[in-house]
This record gives C-alpha cells, structure tokens and sequence, in this order.
C-alpha cells in the first residue's frame, strides 16, 4: 500500500504542471501581441495614412487665381470676402488689393455682372498706387479684356511685360488683347514665350485657342483634352471641357458637344457658358424643349447679350415672334448694364441690329468697333451689317478680311462662310457664292437654326453655276491695308499652317 500511494502522488502535480503552461502560453501570446501592435504603430503607415485636409475655399480660389485658371464661384466668394476683411486691416498691403481686384474680374466674368469690374478697378488701382507691381498691372489687362477693350489690355499687357518678362500669367492676357485687334502674329508669338516660361493644363488651353483661331482644330482638341485630364480644380477641368464642346460644335459634332458641355455642367453646374452650349447642340438634334430650358437657364445666372441673341433667334425658327422679341429687349437691357459697367457689347448689338432691328444702325457701330478693335469677328459682323444696308460692294471686303487666312486668324467658321457666300451671291458672284455656302454646310451642317435653312435655299436657287476660279481679291494688299488704305488685321503675311 505504501509502494501504491508512491505510485499515485504524481499525478496531481502534472496537472499543475500543464496547467501553470497554458498560463504562460496565454501570457506570452498577449505579451507577443502587445509588442506587435508596438512594432506596427512604430511603422510608417501607406495604405491607412490619413489625408491631408483639402485646402479652404478661399485658399482654392487664390492658387486658382495666382495661376490665372478657372476658379469655383463658391470658392471665389470666399476668397473676397477674406481678402475684403484683411485690407479693412491692413489697407497698404497692395499684394492683397491685386488679388481682390483680379477675383472680382473672375466673378464678373462668371456672373456677367459688371458691377465686378468696377470694384476689380478700384482694387487693382488702389494696388497701383501702394506698389506698381506687374501682379496690378496684369490684374488690369485681364479686367481691360472682359469689358472687351483690347488696346487698353494691350497697353497694359506690355507694360506688365516690361516691368517683369518672366512672369509667365502676363501672357494669356497679351494674347487675348492681340486676338481682339486682330494682330495674330503677335498672339502667336506671345504663345510662344509662354510655352517657353511655363507648362500644364492653362498653358495647354491657352495654345489651344491660338490653333484655333488659325484653323488647326485637331491640333486644338489635343490640347484642350490634354488640359481637361490634367486640371487639379473641378471648376479648371469643367473650363477646358466647356472649350472642347465648342471646338466640336464648330465643326458640327452635335453629340459630341454635348458629352462635353453634360460633363462641364456636372463637374461645375455654375459653368453657364456650357449650359448655353448645351442649347445650341440640343436644338441641333431636334430636343427643342430641353434646348430652350438650357438657354433659359444660363440666362438666368449668367445673362449675356450673346445667349438672349441665340435663344431669341431659336425663338424666331420656331415662329415664337413675340417669345424672340423678349428676348431681344433683354438684349438691350443687358448691352446697357455691360455700359454701366465698362464694358464694350457693341458687336453682339451690331449683330442684332443686322438681322433683327436697324441695318443702318447696325453699320454705324459697328466701323465705330473695326476702329477700336479690328478684329476677324468684328469685320464678319461688320461685312454682314453693311450687306443687309444694301451696300454689298463694302460688305465684301470685310467678308473676305474675316475669311482671309494670311491676314486673318484662319479659323473655319460655318458662319463667316455663310456670309460672305450670301453677299457673293447678292453681288451676282455664283460660283463662288455656292462654293462659299456648300463650305459653311460642310463645316457645321446645323450653324444655326434660321440660316442653315436660307443656306440650303439659296444654294437650290444658285442650281449648278460653272465654277470660274476665285474672285479677284479686293481685299488687303501685302502692305496691310485694304483698297481705301485702311490697317487690317496683321501688318505682315502670315503663311498659315495647312488645314488637317
């Protein structure tokens, strides 16, 4: 029995034993785990890393308007409202009244309430008198291109230059100015030096209106889809799409346009222009109610001369007489308030008078617009007011300066090749007038919802012509002036790039 009770003491410290184990198994599993979950707190985190908080609105709107691209309105609400406080502070900090004068040219701009581009004025001269600095002195040329006063923009432009030539936001501002008096050598050349100071998106969008104007669309479309996929800001990126969908409405892709002008819209629903562009391509494909709603919309937030023009003549196709008369007087009432505010809206009113109110009306300011600013849109528009006067001689001069692609800018406009084949046509020239009118067909077949029809008819009535060359040019000579020795456009021929 002693022998047995040997035997069976073990036992009972092996359980002990197994169970003093699975404690420290239990402690060293917690014991590892802690020191893992040192270990990975300790690393660098990549994929869980939190990110870093977006910047405020307003610091949104500076770096858009330091850049000299696109800015939100929400955004730029905020930035003015911040810099207004600040100089109420600080009134000698001229840094600051540059940058509230330039985002009040933006808002105006956006809002086409020119009560902006008086304060932007104020501001930027304000600025002047604290510092001259070419920040002020840039601020002035973009304020002096949305009123549509090209020379003084210009003026300004160069004197910002000057004063800094490296600093690469003068340029754009420089090449809208030369665009606008017609001087398309010096656009190109400012492109250049730009090209040569800075890359990225602006510039991208920047070249791609250059092409543009000299008729290298696919060259532009690049360019601009390149800008979209490249802009950092919603409101940058909605910009350059909204350019894009013009590019293909002006060579009559209607479901391309607007694919571009939806997108713009969606990523920035304050982006009126693209609104606007969506009505020209929805009444180009027949959706005429969704079309008016569109016009109606960009209107209301942004109401331009230009879109009341378009959507009072889609009024007129649609035999809506009185509808398009409303329009019409809201016309004026807006070309009025850009007045009060500086600006010059005397080609959009030239333009109706042509076609919707006083011919002669028409004419008078618009030579009084080819002096200030000669530009290829103002002598279409001039060329068309003086044939609807009954002074078709005239009107063909300025019809092939706006067509001209050595003196001109180049762009292929349905529009201004409708013109000039029409007063081809008035002027009892048929071969070229049907070339001409068969020319605006092919570049966009639906231009416009009154004249595509008046294109097709007159072309029925010209029936086959022979075709007898091109007209002998009464148009500008290698000297830069036309027959009466007035300037036009460049002073010098400009070989254009071929079409592609």
């Amino acid at each position: 029995m002693e022998n047995r009770a040997t035997e069976d003491r073990p036992a009972q410290p092996r359980q002990e034993r197994r169970a003093r184990l699975r404690g420290r198994l239990v402690i060293a599993a917690v014991a590892g785990c802690a020191v893992l979950g040192t270990v990975l707190m300790l690393l660098p985190a990549e994929r869980t890393a939190p990110r870093a908080p977006a910047p405020a609105p307003g610091a949104q709107a500076l770096t858009a308007v330091a850049a000299g691209v696109p800015a939100a309105l929400p955004d730029l609400a905020a930035l003015i409202g911040e810099r207004e406080g600040h100089l109420r502070r600080h009134p000698e900090d001229a840094g600051s009244w540059a940058v509230l004068g330039t985002a009040y040219v933006e808002q105006g701009r956006r809002t086409a309430d020119t009560t902006f581009y008086t304060k932007a004025e104020n501001s930027l001269r304000t600025s002047l008198r604290v510092r001259r600095s070419a920040e002020a002195l840039g601020g002035l040329a973009a304020l002096a291109n949305a009123r549509r006063d090209f020379r003084t923009a210009r003026t300004w432009g160069e004197e910002a230059r000057q004063l800094e030539p490296r600093r690469w936001t003068t340029y754009p501002a420089l090449i809208d100015a030369y665009t606008g008096l017609g001087d398309y050598k010096a656009a190109r050349g400012a492109l250049e030096r730009l090209t040569e100071l800075r890359s990225g998106p602006a510039v991208m969008a920047r070249a791609a209106a250059v092409y543009r104007d000299r008729g290298w669309r696919e060259d532009a479309a690049a360019q601009l889809a390149d800008a979209a996929a490249g802009a950092r800001a919603p409101a940058e990126r909605a910009a350059y799409l909204e350019r894009a969908g013009q590019l293909a409405w002006e060579r009559g892709d209607r479901e391309d346009a607007l694919r571009h002008f939806q997108e713009a819209v969606r990523i920035d629903p304050d982006q009126r222009a693209a609104q606007a562009g969506q009505g020209r391509a929805l009444a180009a494909l027949g959706r005429t109610a969704e079309a008016l709603n569109a016009y109606r919309t960009a209107l209301a937030k942004q109401p331009l001369p230009q879109y009341a023009l378009e959507l009072g003549e889609l009024y007129e196709s649609l035999g809506l007489g009185q509808a398009a008369r409303v329009q019409y007087d809201l016309l004026r009432a807006a070309v009025e308030r850009a007045a009060a505010g500086g600006a010059d809206e005397e080609l959009v009113l030239g333009q109706y008078e042509a076609d919707h109110g006083d011919p002669s009306s028409a004419v008078r300011r618009l030579r009084a617009e080819w002096l200030r600013q000669p530009g290829i849109a103002v002598a279409d528009a001039l060329g068309w007011a003086l044939h609807r006067s009954g002074q078709d001689r005239e009107a063909l001069r300025y019809a092939r300066i706006a067509t001209d692609q050595v003196h001109g800018g180049g762009v292929r406009s349905a529009l201004y090749a409708y013109h000039l084949g029409m007063i081809e046509w008035a002027s009892e020239q048929s071969a070229p007038a049907r070339r001409h009118l068969q020319e605006a067909l092919r570049i966009n077949p639906w231009f416009s919802p009154t004249r595509v029809r008046e294109a097709r008819e007159a072309l029925a009535a010209l029936g086959d012509v022979p075709d007898t060359g091109l007209p002998e040019e009464s148009g500008a000579d290698e000297s830069g002036a036309d027959d009466e020795g007035e300037p036009v456009g460049d002073a010098k021929p400009v070989t254009p790039r071929p079409y592609r």
